[in-house]
């Protein structure tokens, strides 16, 4: 767990955007040798492209000793999150969390998710949702230890990728 001291947690500036592209791609580039190179090519233009993006509601940083070690964003909807109005989910999302494989361990991603948690009970939200695939087995035992659930109506398919969906319940959760 990184020391209260050296671990910060904030809103990102247009200054940290190449550390979070950084980040992004430390952090999903593992993932290069489980999918087919035109869909490794996809996925990381797409991650690398979220980061300038306007559709977030919030881009929040984790940083130790000053250098960023982690980042996600905030959607206040599946349709500005995925452009999936059908999805119909109208509560605010996670995406692309990300920790640099250097500060893995250390209690961040989860650090990460407790900002998400506050703000989302800030906006008054009942629930926080976020996707995830098979293939990103370490983040979907974080995300069902700190209490979400399975939505499998909101899961989306992408090709033969199954994205499953997970749900937490704001007022039950112990997370905060």
């Amino acid at each position: 767990m990184a020391d209260a001291k050296e671990l910060e947690i904030r809103e990102a500036t247009e200054a940290d955007r190449d550390a979070i592209r950084k980040v992004l791609e430390d952090a999903y580039g593992q993932y290069r040798a489980v999918l087919p190179p035109e869909g490794w090519n996809q996925y990381r233009e797409n991650i690398i492209a979220s980061v300038d993006s306007d559709k977030p509601t919030a881009r929040i940083i984790a940083l130790i000793d000053g250098e960023v070690v982690g980042s996600s964003q905030l959607f206040l909807s599946s349709e500005a999150a995925y452009g999936l109005p059908e999805l119909e989910i109208q509560s605010p999302i996670i995406r692309l969390l990300a920790v640099s494989p250097s500060a893995r361990g250390r209690g961040i991603a989860t650090a990460l998710i407790k900002e998400h948690v506050r703000r989302a009970r800030e906006l008054g939200a009942a629930t926080l949702h976020l996707h995830t695939s098979d293939m990103m087995e370490s983040a979907v035992k974080l995300y069902e230890r700190l209490g979400f659930e399975r939505a499998q109506d909101k899961d989306i398919h992408k090709g033969e990728t199954l994205v499953k969906s997970y749900r937490l319940h704001l007022q039950t959760a112990a997370i905060l």
